[in-house]
């Protein structure tokens, strides 16, 4: 397993209204060669657009494996697909969902940070990507990335090292949390130990615990497609 590589590249954006009669986004993240101070609610020159879905301190920053693109260029046959397209912070390569564990806590340049949750695709991505089954295809490959809370600031550059300073959970990795939030097939054992995990985020942990007794159903129509908005 790889516990250390380089951040080959950060992404920021603004909120934007992107797509006429839908709310706005700030997906659109464009690379930075700057030097930023990442704090509790993430970069200093990133914004989110809906602080109830995106955002807050349990996601701070979005990191994704840039050697998934490849896989989605070639199935989509869209080479435009390349790092930065799926509106994440981070771009690396050998750190991926398989091998990486919730409560992971990283060293990102001067900053200290934790594995918190992956990452529950929207249609936002589908609209990004002009792929209509974007965010499903996130969700069936489990290929979702994952998110960081950070327990110290500090400042980090494109170019700066990541490494795993600490493995508290490593029973749990983010690809099979993030398959067992997202397809709620898990069962209530299971279920019971992640809604105690505290490495977790809030949100998943409070998911788990419905799964726990019973509540597997979730209508996922809204998230996935947009049909409420």
């Amino acid at each position: 397993m790889i516990q250390a590589t380089t951040i080959d590249a950060i992404y920021i954006g603004s909120v934007k209204a992107l797509w006429p009669g839908r709310p706005a986004s700030a997906i659109d993240k464009k690379e930075t060669l700057a030097r930023l101070t990442l704090s509790h609610t993430g970069f200093d020159r990133d914004r989110q657009a809906d602080m109830g879905v995106h955002g807050g301190a349990d996601k701070a920053v979005h990191h994704y494996a840039a050697d998934h693109y490849a896989d989605w260029q070639q199935k989509l046959d869209r080479p435009d697909l390349v790092p930065g397209s799926f509106g994440e912070n981070i771009s690396t390569k050998g750190l991926v969902e398989t091998e990486v564990c919730i409560g992971d806590i990283f060293r990102l340049g001067e900053a200290l940070v934790q594995i918190s949750q992956g990452r529950q695709p929207c249609w936002k991505l589908n609209a990004h990507t002009n792929e209509p089954r974007m965010a499903f295809s996130f969700q069936k490959t489990g290929r979702t990335g994952w998110y960081y809370r950070v327990l110290e600031n500090g400042e980090v550059q494109a170019g700066d090292e990541i490494h795993l300073v600490d493995r508290p959970c490593p029973n749990w990795t983010v690809a099979d949390v993030t398959r067992a939030r997202l397809t709620r097939k898990v069962s209530a054992v299971d279920a019971k130990t992640l809604a105690s995990l505290e490495q977790l985020s809030e949100d998943w942990r409070a998911a788990f615990a419905q799964m726990a007794v019973g509540a597997l159903d979730e209508d996922t129509s809204a998230r996935l497609e947009g049909s409420s908005v």
